[in-house]
């Protein structure tokens, strides 16, 4: 079965980007995971290692959640100008 992957190989467009706004708010893994929780969102920190790695695909609902757990907006995420297709 093919499956879409970014020009690097990666399965997100996001990932790379979520992790310089999680270092930029000095958040570490288990800390943005921990804010994920209270949000209702159950995942650890091995799923935020995962999405920043490019190992996991990245739902819209899982955009809605970063967003919110990292204070910024879905386009801060998926700036375009990072997106390499």
């Amino acid at each position: 079965m093919f499956k879409i992957k970014a020009a690097d190989g990666t399965n997100n467009l996001c990932g790379k980007r979520i992790a310089v706004i999680r270092k930029e708010k000095k958040l570490s893994q288990r800390k943005l995971a921990a804010k994920m929780q209270l949000l209702g969102f159950d995942v650890d920190h091995y799923f935020i290692r995962r999405v920043e790695n490019g190992e996991r695909f990245v739902t819209d609902i899982d955009l809605v959640i970063f967003s919110k757990a990292l204070e910024v907006s879905i386009g801060d995420i998926l700036s375009a100008e990072d997106a390499q297709l």
